[in-house]
């Protein structure tokens, strides 16, 4: 009986430690999985009008690792556009810079690098020393560059972002959401489609050394031609992709992807089935939910309206205005801008979509105040208003913004801004 006993108590003891075995053993096969799920988030948005299509987890705060570039990208082009950069000026490595960890170029202490090398290392290598470069050189520290991107983010409407480097390398509070990556890739194409291109470069030469775009998709998926790839193990593999096809344009974003072949797997099935959407005509997105960036816009829509002084009489027509005194013609708006040289930009690169439609016509940019701030505004003049709708809906068929603006609408915006 005793050997009885024995037996069936090591028989139990062995069915237990099965049992428990198998548990640790799933829980060691769940946990990564769970992990994954807990950072994971995806969204995808009609890049025309930022209608969400698809949306997971798009508000969750979690790790940009690298994404957090494009904005460091997006201070560059600002700098550029306001002449406090140029793309030839040399940048020299501190000692901060030259420590930071990999992915680098392996800048050295001193060793000078271009504006446009930085531009370029950010865009391939995804560079942390070069991110850092051009932090110091722009915010004189990088703390203080961190300080002013969250300020630019906050500008954008990106809510729930937080920036303390420029290069996205760890630190628990830096965060940002799949929705306000999102505005961001939307806000630097509209800001800065001068410089949008370099998101396409599948290469870059450096000191003999060639490298290659993390963005796998670049290059290799139809339409894509941006923007930015990230990595830390806190993330996991994340992605911003835009991409444009006669359909129309996407903006694709992913977090906590679990392998930078699972992530990319994974984009160009979202991207893929938004085409399709569009395709279709679909116009179903989510109810209610754009993802529109602040700021301002390719054209008219989000730039500040100019505070407007009392008329000094009241006009309650526009039948009671003298018309002597305006051009009666309506007018065509296609651009506001902070810069002069980005609105004469903007006009060639309109005129050159439509050269049968602008080549001839009347163009004029004029310069207005909001605040202590001036804006300058790029229009079409000319027209009757049949021929005014007619031009704007050719420009918008072109991927362009547009407004017609009335003869009395130009006359009341004048005379108020009077005195």
């Amino acid at each position: 009986m005793n050997d009885r006993h024995r037996f069936r108590r090591r028989s139990a003891t062995a069915w237990l430690l099965s049992i428990a075995g198998g548990l640790i053993l799933s829980a060691s096969l769940a946990a990564p999985a769970e992990a994954g799920r807990s950072r994971y988030a995806e969204l995808v948005v009609d890049g025309n009008n930022g209608r969400v299509l698809v949306a997971r987890n798009a508000d969750a705060r979690k790790y940009p690792a690298s994404l957090t570039k494009i904005m460091t990208l997006y201070m560059v082009f600002e700098a550029l556009d306001k002449g406090k950069l140029r793309l030839d000026q040399p940048l020299r490595a501190s000692r901060r810079a030259a420590g930071q960890p990999a992915s680098k170029l392996g800048l050295r202490k001193g060793e000078v690098i271009t504006v446009r090398q930085a531009i370029m290392a950010l865009v391939t290598k995804s560079a942390n020393d070069a991110a850092t470069v051009v932090a110091e050189a722009i915010g004189g520290s990088e703390f203080k560059f961190a300080l002013m991107m969250t300020r630019r983010a906050r500008d954008l409407g990106m809510s729930r972002t937080t920036f303390r480097n420029a290069s996205g390398l760890p630190n628990r509070r830096q965060l940002s959401t799949a929705r306000d990556m999102a505005r961001l890739a939307l806000a630097i194409r509209r800001d800065f489609p001068q410089h949008f291109d370099y998101f396409s470069k599948t290469s870059f030469s450096y000191r003999g050394k060639v490298f290659k775009n993390h963005n796998n998709l670049v290059g290799n998926v139809q339409g894509v031609d941006g923007i930015k790839t990230g990595y830390i193990r806190a993330s996991g593999f994340n992605l911003v992709a835009s991409a444009s096809r006669d359909e129309g344009r996407l903006v694709g974003v992913l977090f906590g992807g679990r392998s930078a072949n699972s992530r990319d797997r994974r984009m160009r099935k979202l991207l893929a089935s938004g085409f399709k959407r569009l395709q279709r005509g679909d116009e179903q997105g989510l109810p209610n939910q754009f993802v529109r960036p602040r700021g301002r816009m390719d054209g008219f829509g989000h730039v500040p309206v100019p505070r407007q002084k009392p008329l000094r009489t009241a006009v309650k027509t526009a039948e009671k205005l003298d018309t002597a005194k305006f051009d009666v013609a309506w007018s065509v708006q296609i651009g506001a801008f902070n810069q002069v040289a980005t609105a004469r930009q903007h006009l060639r690169k309109l005129t050159g979509a439509l050269p049968d439609l602008l080549s001839e016509a009347k163009m004029s940019i004029d310069a207005f105040e909001s605040g202590r701030a001036v804006f300058y505004r790029a229009r079409v003049h000319g027209m009757n208003e049949d021929q005014a709708h007619e031009m704007c809906s050719r420009i918008k068929s072109a991927k362009f913004q547009c407004l017609t603006i009335a003869p009395a609408e130009a006359y009341l915006a004048t005379e108020s801004h009077r005195g």
